[in-house]
């Protein structure tokens, strides 16, 4: 189902909608919000979970309140781009839990990385120890964010 999308009535746009913000709410509440009764609520979320367009729910951490309030976005050029190491460089990322973002990217270079550290030290340590180690990495630019202005859909203080 990854490969097509997904066909959304209205109905099945506002649940989305609502659980983006509160994926905690309950079915009876949902039911409410998006002016349908609870069972056909209940089938049409269960249907969305079955189906993949709602992987899964999570919790949201506050960084600054975690001490990772340094945030570096990296671009990557590589030495080869073949399927092969395309794939290597990618599985290689998901091990770096610092990376909390990764890109393959049309353009000048050919990833952009969002890191997340708790400090420039400790930015340093990963792209020396970690990024620039990666597999076929030619090169890297760091550009450090001064302040996130908006960096969530669902943030209640985005414009």
């Amino acid at each position: 189902m990854a490969d097509q999308p997904f066909d959304l009535d209205p109905f099945d746009r506002k649940i989305l909608d609502v659980i983006a913000v509160d994926g905690r709410i309950t079915v009876t509440e949902l039911a409410g919000r998006i002016g349908l009764s609870k069972s056909p609520t209940q089938a049409r979320l269960r249907r969305l979970e079955e189906t993949g367009v709602v992987k899964g729910y999570r919790a949201l951490f506050d960084p600054i309140q975690l001490g990772r309030d340094h945030v570096a976005f990296v671009e990557v050029k590589l030495t080869d781009t073949r399927e092969a190491a395309l794939a290597a460089f990618n599985a290689a990322v998901r091990r770096i839990p610092e990376i909390e973002q990764c890109h393959l990217i049309a353009g000048a270079f050919d990833y952009l990385l969002k890191v997340r550290t708790s400090g420039m030290t400790s930015y340093r340590i990963v792209l020396a120890e970690h990024i620039s180690t990666l597999p076929h990495v030619a090169n890297t630019s760091t550009y450090v964010a001064m302040q996130a202005v908006k960096e969530d859909v669902t943030d209640p203080q985005s414009p």
